[in-house]
């Protein structure tokens, strides 16, 4: 299948640049640019993309309202959304994450970083650097006032559906650690962790791993260290 991508950024250059180097992929294509926010909703929409390139800041609508306009659409179930970042404005990613999107990639990052994380996202997966963004929102929600943000006080309480190997498998997500690790320190398979991390997502309405992270920090569940 070709992977259907739509590229969000008010920079005609960069999204000239990303244009080469998606097309030049025999698995994916690019249906259409986008100069800001609200046309990036727009042409997900008429275009039916299966993974956005969304840049944060852009004019007009920016790129964390279109995220949640994108993830608060049940006809775009489907649309994994990938923020591209300077790492410049940590609370902005994290309300990214927080608004649906399957994770971020510095706009620095080589080529094949860039196109194996359309791959990922594409395939459902998330955290397309699971140390990074675990380390990110760790610090971010470390230094924020719980009455001054925008948490859903319901993910906490929904924790208490998961059964005692759910929460297990989520504390080992939050902390960044792949399918494969997980099974090896459970001694388990791969494909029961898998089991365990899809009914958590489910329960806890979590898209992606990305969504887990989030509500595991959140909830309390893990507690955020600042180095």
């Amino acid at each position: 299948m070709t992977i259907r991508v739509l590229l969000a950024d008010d920079q005609a250059l960069l999204r000239s640049a990303f244009r080469v180097l998606v097309d030049s992929e025999p698995d994916m294509e690019v249906v259409g640019e986008a100069s800001d926010g609200a046309e990036a909703v727009l042409l997900t929409k008429e275009q039916r993309a299966d993974v956005v390139l969304m840049d944060i800041r852009m004019p007009g609508t920016d790129g964390l309202a279109a995220t949640r306009l994108i993830s608060a659409d049940p006809e775009l179930a489907d649309v994994r959304v990938v923020i591209l970042t300077t790492f410049e404005v940590d609370d902005y990613v994290v309300q990214s994450l927080r608004a649906g999107a399957s994770g971020f990639l510095g706009k620095g990052s080589e080529p094949e970083e860039l196109l194996n994380a359309i791959r990922i996202a594409a395939g459902g997966q998330a955290l397309l650097s699971p140390a990074a963004t675990t380390g990110l929102i760790a610090r971010f929600l470390a230094t924020q006032d719980p009455a001054d943000d925008d948490r859903d006080p319901g993910r906490g309480e929904r924790l208490d559906s998961l059964t005692v190997r759910e929460r297990e498998v989520l504390v080992l997500v939050a902390g960044g650690h792949s399918n494969d690790e997980i099974a090896e320190r459970l001694e388990v398979s791969p494909l029961t962790v898998k089991t365990h991390v899809n009914r958590a997502m489910a329960k806890l309405g979590a898209r992606d791993r990305a969504q887990l992270v989030v509500t595991a920090y959140e909830s309390g569940l893990v507690r955020p260290r600042v180095e």
